[in-house]
């Protein structure tokens, strides 16, 4: 179970925007759809701690992430949740192997080359990176890339994932692959995650539950039968034709 009633204000030079999301889920497959700006990451980085709300409350299956009445705005590492950022967060010095097991490792030394933990080798062969091992991220692909990023998250046994769009910076071709991928692996992890995107075909596809925000606040929830009727009518389809039901 997933609760969330947070609310936040940004200004950026004369610009102001307000997050005001409230939300509750006990489905294990959570989309935010949006477009642009519309407060999704702001959430995620909420949720991880990367961001701290003004007020409200965060709570992911009975643990108490953030909750300003009583004081309670648990450190970022000591939440458990695992955050897949857009640009995947790579360590461009660090090998791929480096890269998975960067997480697992305590204090400030890099992990040393050749050597992997049970935790890591798990995920190296689920997402069959073992040929990548010796590999920096600028020498393998975007899909590539995906891989070794949700290896490295998955390591830590996080008790939620956070998945940042994670499809946008793919070609056509790639984006449904990597759906596909997504989608399976979702099928196999035994925790909650939440993803967020501005594409319909993403939310119809990895979602239980679809909460479509806009302007900082949630509009809708739906489920995703209810975005492919919606799109199947409306190719070109906005949130406002969500807000007709």
């Amino acid at each position: 179970m997933i609760e969330i009633a947070i609310s936040r204000r940004l200004r950026n030079g004369a610009q102001a925007f307000s997050l005001d999301v409230e939300l509750a889920s006990d489905a294990r497959r959570i989309v935010l759809f949006g477009p642009s700006g519309s407060g999704k990451t702001q959430t995620l980085q909420a949720i991880a701690g990367l961001a701290r709300p003004d007020a409200g409350r965060i709570v992911v299956d009975g643990l108490t992430l953030f909750d300003s009445e009583r004081d309670i705005c648990l450190r970022a590492q000591e939440r458990g949740v695992a955050y897949l950022q857009q640009d995947y967060g790579l360590f461009p010095h660090l090998t791929v192997a480096q890269n998975i097991e960067f997480g697992l490792r305590r204090g400030w030394l890099n992990p040393r080359r050749g050597t992997l933990s049970d935790e890591a080798i798990y995920w190296v062969r689920a997402f069959e990176l073992d040929a990548l091992l010796g590999s920096y991220p600028q020498e393998i692909s975007g899909g590539q890339k995906q891989r070794v990023a949700l290896a490295r998250a998955l390591a830590l046994k996080p008790r939620l994932l956070l998945l940042d769009e994670p499809l946008s910076a793919l070609d056509a071709a790639l984006r449904v692959k990597m759906r596909q991928e997504i989608a399976a692996l979702q099928s196999r992890l035994d925790i909650p995650i939440v993803l967020i995107t501005h594409d319909p075909e993403d939310a119809i596809c990895l979602a239980d539950q679809v909460f479509c925000i806009q302007d900082g606040r949630i509009v809708k929830a739906c489920h995703p039968r209810e975005l492919t009727a919606l799109q199947s009518s409306t190719p070109s389809m906005t949130l406002d034709a969500l807000k007709i039901a």
